[in-house]
């Protein structure tokens, strides 16, 4: 039976903190324990990814525990601060790091360079990761999030429905929505935040005040983090996604709504285009500039004011529902990458 330690922050099992980042660790570990590989997990605390005198102790302690011999994956939250303890640590065990956003610069660079393997969750970030640092295309992996089977969702009589999901940060973009949604007072919408208030409370509390100050509050709904229950919910409930990301790899968020047939809104950054490409070239949504509220307000405007529109995309997203990969799948993927790496 393989065996492989999986280095990653504390945070990968803390549902009251949820991220793609710690839901892609997850499930991918378990769909390696499920294709028979014994994982062993080693959790380092302090803060990530510019870290701390506690995070590097807690790193080097992680890395100590790991011995030798057999291959070792790093999240790149961790890694790519950190080459002074996986530099030295890939001399003497296969390490692959898992970089689920490129953050660029020396100390990312000489760790990716000494690394057996590179695995990332988008072509984008793929090919980003081999012009920023003259990786070998052959040495960096590609393994998609994958998706749960989910009902479509029904939507609903007005298609006013409208969700984003993702901590409330400068990062995911809710200054550009809350200043697109403040336009569109004289239309009937609704539309529901499900992520953390926390991670940048004194953004997110200025946004908070922002939709109170432009009297749109009553119109949004900052729900916090959800449970999957609670989440898969929200998706149902909903009648488009949107995702004004400044910078987005993936977007694990936007595929888990067109797993459920449901169109998306998202900004035409990293990623995203390729997450939201289209079956026969039927665009399942609609794309537009990061950081452009007019851009952003006039894609939701149309949406909500053009039924021809909302058909078309709903049609399209329900097409490339039946393309997206699931879990299992993405698994299959890091394997086959662990596989060639051991004896």
């Amino acid at each position: 039976m393989p065996t492989l330690h999986a280095v990653l922050p504390d945070a990968v099992h803390d549902r009251t903190r949820p991220s793609g980042g710690n839901t892609y660790d997850r499930r991918v570990l378990g769909g390696l324990t499920s294709l028979g590989w014994t994982v062993h997990e080693q959790l380092v605390t302090g803060r990530w990814p510019e870290p701390d005198a506690v995070g590097r102790r807690s790193l080097a302690d992680a890395v100590g525990r790991v011995g030798s011999g057999g291959p070792v994956l790093v999240d790149g939250l961790l890694a790519s601060r950190s080459p002074d303890v996986l530099v030295p640590l890939a001399r003497h065990a296969p390490l692959i790091v898992l970089v689920h956003l490129p953050l660029g610069g020396e100390p990312e660079r000489a760790v990716l360079a000494a690394a057996a393997a590179v695995v990332t969750t988008s072509e984008w970030s793929r090919d980003r990761l081999v012009a920023l640092h003259g990786l070998d295309p052959a040495r960096v992996h590609v393994a998609e999030p994958g998706t749960d089977p989910a009902p479509l969702a029904a939507g609903t009589p007005g298609s006013g429905s409208l969700l984003c999901v993702g901590a409330v940060t400068p990062l995911k973009g809710l200054d550009v929505l809350a200043d697109a949604l403040a336009t569109l007072t004289d239309l009937p919408w609704h539309c529901v935040v499900a992520g953390s208030l926390e991670v940048d409370a004194s953004f997110a509390a200025d946004i908070v005040e922002g939709t109170r100050r432009a009297g749109i509050a009553g119109h949004v709904t900052f729900a916090g983090p959800l449970t999957v229950d609670a989440l898969g919910d929200a998706y149902a409930a909903t009648d488009l996604l949107v995702a004004p990301s400044r910078v987005e790899t993936y977007g694990m968020a936007v595929a888990d709504a067109l797993a459920r047939g449901l169109p998306v809104v998202a900004s035409e950054v990293g990623g995203l285009p390729q997450t939201v490409q289209g079956v026969g070239g039927a665009v399942p949504g609609l794309l537009v500039p990061p950081g452009d509220p007019a851009a952003l307000a006039q894609a939701l405007r149309t949406w909500l004011t053009d039924a021809g529109l909302r058909g078309r995309l709903r049609t399209a997203a329900a097409a490339r529902r039946d393309t997206l990969a699931p879990w299992a799948e993405t698994a299959r993927r890091l394997a086959a990458v662990l596989r060639a790496l051991v004896p």
